[in-house]
């Protein structure tokens, strides 16, 4: 399982055309999710993390570089090939817990609508995942009878079941309190034990703990990836990002760099 990927990007670029200008949201991004593991994605607003996970679901197209979900290069597909690999391969999950859920289906019906439209026609799944997330007293509720939590668990059951490749979350717990966001991330634990793997955009320094590794990206870009220790990116054209305390040394943008045989030294000039 460690040794599976779930999904990869290379060379990611999206820009927004506006009126006025262009907006860059990414530059480039190389990255790859592994099976059965978290990623947090963090970084300040307008870093891009949006940007790379409606990417990443396969909601929106990046402007250059490519996608691959599972075993299938994404990026290039048509609309209706496209459409049925977010239905297939890929969870999504929206911040407000109730953006995830249609208001007259009860809990039970969310889980089993997308288990059938992921083609999942075992119906003893639906029962199995909502005993795993807690919620199976609660299965015949619906969206207005549950808390906050329950209904965000409910948007993780219909985002895991059938068992696509990835499933992306976007700060899933920044409208929870302490102890539910808590209660959310054990839920995700016992998740990515069953085999799903996660991407989550996130402010949350507890999601940022429990996670198995950590994307930080600054202006659009790759800056850093955190899994045992912390490592700067370099991307395919040989670009890597200083972090903000190093960059202010280099105050006209230049960089005096000597490669001798076993390291590389970059001063100011």
């Amino acid at each position: 399982m460690p040794n599976e990927i779930a999904a990869s990007c290379t060379g990611l670029v999206k820009i927004y055309r506006t009126a006025t200008a262009d907006v860059h949201a990414l530059k480039g991004v190389d990255a790859a999710f592994p099976a059965g593991t978290v990623t947090a994605v963090v970084g300040p607003s307008g870093s891009g993390k949006s940007s790379l996970l409606r990417i990443l679901a396969a909601v929106d197209r990046p402007t250059a570089g490519s996608l691959r979900i599972g075993e299938v290069t994404v990026s290039a597909l048509g609309r209706s090939p496209l459409r049925r690999i977010r239905r297939r391969l890929v969870g999504y999950v929206f911040q407000r817990p109730a953006h995830n859920l249609i208001p007259y289906l009860s809990v039970r019906e969310h889980v089993a609508l997308a288990a059938r439209l992921r083609g999942e026609r075992d119906a003893s799944k639906v029962d199995e995942l909502l005993d795993v997330l807690a919620i199976a007293h609660r299965r015949d509720h619906r969206p207005h009878q549950l808390s906050g939590g329950e209904q965000q668990r409910v948007g993780f059951a219909q985002a895991v079941i059938g068992a696509p490749a990835l499933v992306v979350a976007d700060e899933p717990t920044a409208e929870l309190d302490s102890k539910t966001g808590e209660r959310l991330l054990e839920t995700v634990s016992a998740l990515t034990e069953r085999g799903t793997s996660f991407v989550i955009s996130t402010h949350d320094p507890r999601v940022v703990e429990a996670a198995g590794r950590t994307l930080h990206l600054r202006h659009g870009a790759l800056e850093a990836e955190t899994e045992e220790r912390t490592l700067s990116v370099i991307d395919e054209a040989g670009r890597i990002q200083l972090p903000p305390r190093a960059l202010t040394l280099f105050r006209d943008r230049r960089a005096v760099i000597e490669v001798e045989d076993d390291h590389v030294r970059i001063e100011p000039p």
